[in-house]
């Protein structure tokens, strides 16, 4: 499979994260995550709602790259009350990309190593991880499947909550916790496993069980059956060329 065939299939794949949300935010960091949720608004979910990346709602996904003659259809005013008020009542659905990932989906963007004084490499502090992941779903997508990703132990920072019991906020569930899904170059996963284990629901196209496992610092739940990632679909591929003008998505695994 090619890099862009690949990537094409996570779009689509990570799109339906956002399949039953109904009308909230869809907020994606990052080129594939914000391919996956236009790609979401324009086929399996049309209430999303939806920024400019700025201050406007739109009433249509905003392309990637120049916009040349593309006008933008925005609808409403969307300053930071009024996207605090969606994060803060639950209404938002994110997909980020953490650097570390554990088995209780607890994630990291914010230093590597085990003194916080002199960390080994320091990253983007826990920016909005915590609130974030306190208050509404979450998704993952994960460019690289590997150890140094998905660690054996707890991530060196918890930046977002997990399914950790041991660190469960006072009055809170490990259901309350809303992770959906977690994207890889590898394959497709969520925590729907035996106590929110770490399950994978897919497989991309020439991927074994045991590539993921042997890439996993932990072990996964493995369901008696494992599909294949689908292939995009003609009608996927062509909104994707719509939302991607400039082919932007070939270069998300440095082709």
């Amino acid at each position: 499979m090619t890099d862009t065939a690949l990537v094409d299939a996570i779009i689509c794949a990570a799109s339906e994260a956002w399949r039953n949300d109904g009308e909230v935010l869809a907020t994606g960091i990052g080129i594939v995550p914000r391919l996956a949720a236009s790609l979401a608004k324009l086929t399996c979910n049309p209430d999303l709602m939806m920024t400019d990346s700025e201050a406007w709602m739109v009433a249509e996904p905003v392309p990637l790259g120049p916009r040349g003659d593309y006008v933008m259809r925005r609808e409403s005013h969307m300053g930071f009350a009024r996207i605090f008020d969606n994060v803060w009542g639950g209404k938002r659905h994110a997909m980020v990309g953490p650097t570390q990932m554990d088995r209780y989906g607890q994630a990291n963007i914010s230093m590597i190593g085990t003194d916080y004084r002199k960390p080994k490499v320091q990253m983007l502090g826990v920016r909005g991880f915590p609130g974030n992941s306190f208050n509404h779903a979450n998704s993952f997508f994960i460019p690289n499947h590997g150890t140094k990703v998905f660690v054996a132990g707890e991530v060196d920072m918890v930046a977002s909550v997990g399914y950790n019991p041991a660190r469960l906020a006072r009055g809170w569930r490990l259901d309350d916790i809303d992770i959906r899904l977690v994207l890889t170059n590898l394959c497709v996963m969520d925590f729907g496993g035996p106590d929110h284990q770490l399950q994978l629901r897919s497989l991309h196209a020439g991927v074994t069980l045991e590539q993921v496992q042997q890439a996993t610092g932990f072990p996964l739940h493995v369901p008696a059956s494992v599909p294949s990632t689908p292939a995009p679909t003609a009608e996927q591929l062509a909104l994707l060329a719509r939302l991607d003008p400039h082919g932007l998505r070939a270069g998300v695994f440095g082709a």
